[in-house]
């Protein structure tokens, strides 16, 4: 078996398509079958950063403007030009010169990449022959994770929405500096190691045996950066269906009496990834944000990445953003709640701050913020009186 065979179920992280220059090494299966792949995100350099300001969008603006004026005026022109016949009488198409294969990868913005799976050495399965040289290094995350997988699986791989939610908490170490931060479906677990570099104790969640085995290897193999930053992880289960923590010593992952405690009374901020992909899910997700808000001692602010992903559905006829309009109907209701306990601010972050990490930034993905407050108690007595009166 020398490549991937996507089945007609399965869906695939553009970050696994794209990334540019990749090797995607197996270094196991998982207790479902899968192959699991290690992968290395680099921290892009000064040099390396695209730029994002205003002034440069202005720019770009007017270039593209004067652009299109001169492309009207030589399709003005054109329209006057008899058509190009071949012998036969048929219209002459000119193709477009398609780029050649043996060219500089320069000339090229996106490079497809097929996975392709290596031999694995006789090393642990965690190290290969390049790991040596940047272990050490605090510029490279290295991650396992899956690809191509059925869409319950899709927390196994890593999507452009972690990469942009890292990004924004690079751009903010003093925001995020010794705070406590729960992270709710984490997946492979990238943004909680990206804040571990930062933050105090992150709370690391999902749900899924596999999926959390994976989560704790990942962290084990970024250790050094986390230790190095004096930041801890804590990989637990968190089921948005149900509607308490587990604590049951004889389930793994559970939580004790103690980190429920502390989670109630110190966590500052609640972020989550592209979470938001099915109706159901996202119900759960804004189930689980108000028990835990409503618990919390003080308050607490959530950052929510998503990517609109469009679709043609035969309910609509026409290309719709069904997953992303449901996420913005929950914010929505949340922010309109009234129940005596919390109140619930609601803004987007522009998408302006810098970019760390190599991915393709589209305009598709959002960032949001929801600022969670405490009710007084006497305004909290007042909002109770008028629900009941």
């Amino acid at each position: 078996m020398n490549q991937i065979i996507l089945q007609h179920d399965n869906v695939l992280s553009d970050v696994h398509m794209f990334l540019p220059k990749a090797r995607q090494r197996m270094t196991r299966l998982n207790n479902v079958g899968q192959p699991v792949f290690i992968s290395k995100f680099k921290f892009l350099s000064n040099a390396e950063k695209p730029e994002r300001n205003d002034e440069g969008t202005r720019e770009n603006s007017d270039t593209e403007t004067h652009s299109a004026q001169e492309d009207d005026e030589e399709e003005d022109s054109e329209r006057n030009v008899e058509p190009a016949l071949d012998e036969d009488g048929d219209l002459d198409v000119t193709h477009r010169p398609r780029n050649d294969s043996t060219g500089d990868d320069s000339s090229r913005s996106r490079e497809v990449v097929c996975p392709v799976i290596l031999k694995q050495s006789h090393k642990s399965a965690l190290q290969n022959e390049d790991d040596e040289t940047d272990e050490c290094f605090d510029d490279i995350i290295r991650l396992e994770h899956t690809m191509a997988t059925p869409l319950e699986d899709v927390g196994k791989q890593v999507w452009r929405g972690a990469l942009l939610l890292a990004d924004f908490i690079l751009s903010k170490p003093l925001l995020f500096k010794g705070a406590t931060v729960v992270e709710l479906g984490a997946g492979a677990g990238l943004t909680s190691i990206i804040m571990a570099t930062l933050a105090k104790r992150v709370y690391c969640t999902d749900v899924g045996e596999d999926l959390l085995s994976m989560c704790r290897r990942n962290i084990s193999l970024n250790e050094h950066m986390i230790e190095r930053a004096g930041g801890e992880v804590r990989v637990r289960q968190l089921d948005w269906l149900q509607s308490d923590l587990c604590t049951d010593p004889d389930v793994d992952l559970s939580w004790t009496e103690e980190e429920v405690a502390d989670i109630h009374d110190n966590t500052s901020f609640i972020i989550a990834a592209d979470v938001c992909y099915d109706d159901d899910l996202t119900d759960g997700l804004f189930r689980t944000l108000y028990r835990l808000c409503s618990n919390f001692a003080h308050a607490c602010t959530v950052f929510i990445s998503i990517e609109k992903r469009f679709n043609f559905t035969l309910r609509n006829m026409d290309v719709s953003c069904d997953a992303y309009n449901h996420f913005r109907h929950c914010l929505s209701q949340l922010e309109d709640l009234v129940d005596g306990q919390c109140s619930y601010t609601v803004e987007q972050i522009p998408s302006t701050f810098p970019q760390f990490l190599q991915y393709e930034r589209i305009d598709q993905l959002e960032l949001w913020k929801v600022t969670a407050k405490r009710v007084p108690f006497d305004e909290a007595q007042s909002n109770s009186k008028q629900c009941t009166s």
